[in-house]
């Protein structure tokens, strides 16, 4: 009775739902699809609670005499009728917010956004080892519940008639805070219900939430900035609650709380081969019930480590700090991108800050292409380190290349311009999502521990340091010329390559191993049997 207890406790409310009603338990691989979907809707809903700040600016602080065309998509003319606007206005006739319209309005909306950055990046080594301590599906639903209740509190301030900076400063820092709870356990429950053999090409291809979050974030925070500002922030909050109950109901967050096998450590070993095929739930009293305890048990014995403990295993030190310099010349194009290529003139020309916005999206199309594309080649050569070694060290030359040729014409900028973007975004997607599931996993560990949550926190609040300090020193830096710039960024990601050598030269020694061990085995197989000696023959 303990035990259907327990298990009743453990099973997600929406799945237990969905058993009874059908008769039959999901097998593996839809379990699998389900926890793809759930984390991919969770993060993309996270991305998405982020981008209101960077959408509501031009209300919030508007600049005379603009017109439509220097406004980036998604605000410009799908969402515009009228061509020029009064030049004491913003977009939608605002005259702006105190204390965001002053002389200072720019320096104010400059320091929130660092202090959600700092927030977020001190937030995340706390919230990794807490997702290895409680249940990840709780602490995942809370954190985005909590993101949604604070980025909702930020658009009150208008209908509140709010205008003290403290409280917009607050809000945001406690929103860092709530958000830094989304990565760490989204990357952790993938670790947890994939094996290492094709995580790689799998998390490439699920890092794309990254992408889609952005979008629908822009989308929904421009669509209705027209009826007030602070329904730009409310509507993504309710999305990420929304997405909170989703989690809650039917993210299994560990294979073992449905009756699977742990697939990382010695509880694998339980049963051989996975259930795989769908499974009537009256078993569940009997046979099920044995083996799902016995699983269940394995699980709940584990404990966390701490983040010193952490720190320690192998690889995850020079990984973070590679991380460090690869997110700072990710997040640099990111942030500066649209202003470059607005500055910039491309055959013979310069473009609009909406078409420098627009233009700047192809950066992300490559990095997409270069996550999958990193993956998958980490997969197959079983090397992480060298696959985002090379990526890096690729992200050199490709940047040059931008820098010098870029200019000629807008199709040459394009190709470049994508192709930085896959080998720049590559080893960053590569890192957070695959490494970090490995590292969370090692072989150190002994299967009785669970890390995925406080390593990835450890690398990825690392790299967002770093994507903090980037686009400031390019703000200082771009005052004496971008060719300054991208000689920073240049060996930033010479930096990000060199340390990894070690990790490298390991892989290299094991492949050299390996290849040496099969070729003396074919040798000894293809070897003629030796004559016995005439003595013998006596």
């Amino acid at each position: 009775m303990a035990n259907n207890l327990d298990a009743m406790r453990k099973i997600p409310p929406g799945i237990w739902l969905i058993r009874k009603i059908r008769g039959k338990d999901w097998s593996l691989k839809t379990h699998r699809y389900m926890v793809l979907l759930v984390t991919f809707i969770a993060y993309a809903s996270y991305h998405a609670s982020r981008k209101p700040s960077s959408i509501v600016k031009s209300a919030l602080d508007p600049e005379p005499n603009k017109t439509k065309n220097v406004y980036p998509w998604p605000i410009g003319s799908v969402f515009v009728k009228d061509e020029f606007f009064d030049g004491n206005k913003d977009m939608f006739g605002y005259k702006g917010w105190e204390p965001f319209n002053g002389k200072d309005g720019t320096k104010k909306l400059g320091l929130i956004d660092v202090a959600f950055l700092a927030c977020y990046s001190l937030g995340m080594f706390g919230a990794g080892h807490l997702g290895d301590t409680l249940d990840l599906r709780l602490f995942l639903t809370s954190g985005m519940i909590g993101s949604g209740i604070f980025v909702g509190l930020f658009g009150m301030g208008y209908f509140w008639n709010i205008h003290v900076f403290g409280f917009y400063l607050v809000m945001q820092m406690v929103a860092g805070l709530f958000q830094a709870t989304g990565w760490p356990s989204v990357v952790a429950v993938i670790g947890n219900w994939f094996g290492k053999r094709k995580r790689g090409l799998i998390m490439g291809i699920w890092n794309a939430h990254t992408s889609v979050g952005n979008i629908t974030g822009s989308l929904i925070a421009a669509s209705v900035l027209e009826h007030g500002w602070g329904w730009s922030f409310i509507a993504p909050g309710t999305l990420i609650a929304i997405a909170g109950i989703l989690v809650f109901l039917f993210l299994a967050a560990y294979p073992e709380d449905i009756g699977f096998p742990c697939l990382n450590g010695p509880a694998a070993r339980v049963e051989a081969v996975p259930r795989d095929v769908e499974a009537p739930t009256q078993n569940e009293g009997t046979v099920e019930e044995g083996k799902s305890t016995t699983i269940r048990d394995r699980s709940g014995a584990r404990r966390s480590v701490g983040l010193l403990e952490a720190c320690l295993i192998p690889g995850v030190i020079p990984f973070a700090f590679c991380l460090f310099f690869s997110k700072l010349v990710a997040y640099t194009f990111l942030y500066w991108l649209p202003f470059y290529l607005s500055q910039t003139e491309i055959g013979g020309e310069y473009m609009s800050v909406k078409s420098a916005g627009n233009l700047s999206t192809l950066f992300d199309v490559g990095g997409i292409v270069g996550g999958i594309l990193a993956g998958h080649i980490s997969d197959k050569l079983r090397a992480r380190a060298i696959t985002a070694a090379s990526f890096m060290y690729a992200a050199i030359p490709s940047m040059l290349l931008y820098r010098l040729y870029g200019n000629l014409s807008r199709t040459v900028n394009i190709v470049l311009m994508m192709i930085a973007g896959l080998f720049i975004n590559g080893p960053y997607a590569l890192i957070t999502t695959a490494v970090s599931a490995d590292l969370g996993t090692h072989s150190s560990l002994r299967g009785d521990s669970r890390a995925l949550a406080t390593v990835t926190a450890i690398i990825d609040g690392t790299g967002s340091i770093g994507a903090a300090i980037g686009p400031l020193l390019t703000g200082f830096l771009s005052t004496k010329g971008w060719d300054t710039v991208f000689v920073m960024l240049m060996l930033g990601a010479l930096i990000a390559g060199l340390l990894l050598s070690r990790q490298v030269v390991v892989e290299i020694n094991e492949k050299t191993c390996k290849l040496m061990r099969s070729s003396s085995g074919q040798q000894s197989s293809e070897a003629p049997p030796s004559r016995p000696l005439l003595s013998d023959q006596r």
